[in-house]
């Protein structure tokens, strides 16, 4: 893969869900999505999140995409309305390794949205964009995506705490991580379902 330039337009499709590029007609569902404290508390979203958040917010969103730097889709059924968010971003070209995130809107949480979205995207970094190593950064105190990412195969590394400052002040990220190239591993296996999902050798 070449890492400088990730590809753009794509969808993700699978276990009923469809991951797509955000639309400048996503705005009102896209503040109603984010205008959450507690989104607000775990991430450094503005808050309130209003329209001029939201206008900001996608047009980083599409300078990121069509520039090829990061991975940034609504979590949609069928293409619909977005739920939630999932993301791929500081690709590292030369460990082949990335971070991810997530999120869902409070209307539509423990339905399997963000753990089912995760999985999607993890497979199609492992099996297209050919990363070896994903990682996730969550403060140990927001059970829910910690929840999330052990569902999904990810275990908690030693790595030093990293600082994120937000709306309700400063707080310790843990880093969660899955690796590829051990016989066996989830993210292999995530590989394999993607290589037959889009048709495509790992």
């Amino acid at each position: 893969m070449a890492a400088s330039r990730l590809p753009f337009p794509i969808t993700l499709t699978g276990d009923g869900l469809v991951l797509r590029e955000w639309r400048s007609d996503d705005l009102v569902d896209l503040i109603d999505l984010l205008d959450d404290p507690g989104i607000a508390r775990w991430t450094p979203m503005p808050s309130p999140f209003d329209m001029e958040a939201g206008v900001a917010y996608l047009k980083r969103a599409h300078h990121g995409r069509t520039s090829g730097q990061r991975i940034q889709l609504a979590i949609t059924e069928r293409g619909g309305r977005p739920l939630g968010e999932v993301l791929l971003f500081g690709i590292d070209a030369g460990l082949k390794e990335a971070e991810l995130g997530y999120l869902v809107g409070a209307r539509h949480r423990r339905l399997g949205l963000a753990s089912g979205s995760l999985s999607l995207l993890s497979a199609y970094a492992g099996s297209t964009l050919k990363l070896s190593r994903l990682l996730l950064r969550i403060d140990p105190a927001n059970t829910a995506s910690t929840a999330v990412a052990r569902r999904c195969g990810y275990t908690l590394t030693g790595d030093a705490p990293i600082l994120q400052v937000g709306p309700h002040g400063p707080s310790s990220l843990d880093t969660w991580e899955m690796m590829t190239g051990h016989p066996g591993s989830r993210l292999d296996r995530l590989k394999n379902v993607a290589a037959r999902r889009y048709g495509r050798r790992t």
